[in-house]
């Protein structure tokens, strides 16, 4: 019999609406992972992001962002197992991570602008920070979930019997993971023909 809080597909109605959004969300970047296809050679005569990548650092962020993936499913873990000392302090290394993720993206615009790269510079480089940046700004909100978590759990309020909120959470952050994954292989690993 289901209960009051699942659906017909056996998932709760949380998880199902987490589920529906990361689908739409699948149709916001496919647009603007296509937009970058479109417009990574147009650069009306001015340098093109791809000149100025410095891949070895993002790289490194990359590697860092995906290595919150591990610590968040150890979140999920500590949680579940009701271990809520150990569960803080993987939600807080999963937004840390996260953190020094969105640092070295802030460096890498940053350096951009002063390679004369900007966000209104050519049709190449507005598809380039419009795509990377909302991912940024994805990444920004899934730190703000985290430290949520991270507080409720500090006031005692995160126990096992709703471990199912940090499986949401987590279903978002390995959403965005993920997503990196694509938008880098896309954009640094793909040479500008």
């Amino acid at each position: 019999m289901m209960t009051e809080q699942q659906t017909s597909t056996n998932l709760s109605n949380t998880k199902l609406a987490m589920w529906v959004f990361l689908g739409s969300e699948c149709l916001l970047f496919g647009g603007l992972i296509s937009t970058y296809l479109l417009y990574k050679t147009r650069g009306n005569g001015r340098t093109l992001p791809a000149e100025v990548f410095d891949i070895p650092f993002t790289s490194v962020s990359s590697f860092v962002l995906l290595m919150s993936s591990l610590t968040m499913v150890l979140a999920l873990s500590a949680v579940s197992q009701d271990n809520r000392e150990a569960g803080r302090v993987w939600l807080l290394a999963t937004a840390l991570l996260g953190a020094l993720f969105i640092g070295g993206q802030v460096y890498e615009f940053t350096a951009f602008v002063r390679e004369g790269v900007g966000f209104t510079t050519s049709p190449a480089s507005s598809a380039f920070f419009a795509l990377t940046g909302f991912h940024g700004v994805h990444v920004s909100l899934g730190i703000i979930m985290l430290m949520s978590l991270f507080i409720i759990s500090v006031k005692g309020n995160l126990t096992q019997r709703n471990a199912e909120t940090v499986e949401v959470v987590g279903l978002y952050w390995h959403f965005v993971d993920i997503v990196w994954v694509f938008i880098f292989t896309v954009i640094y690993l793909i040479p500008v023909e």
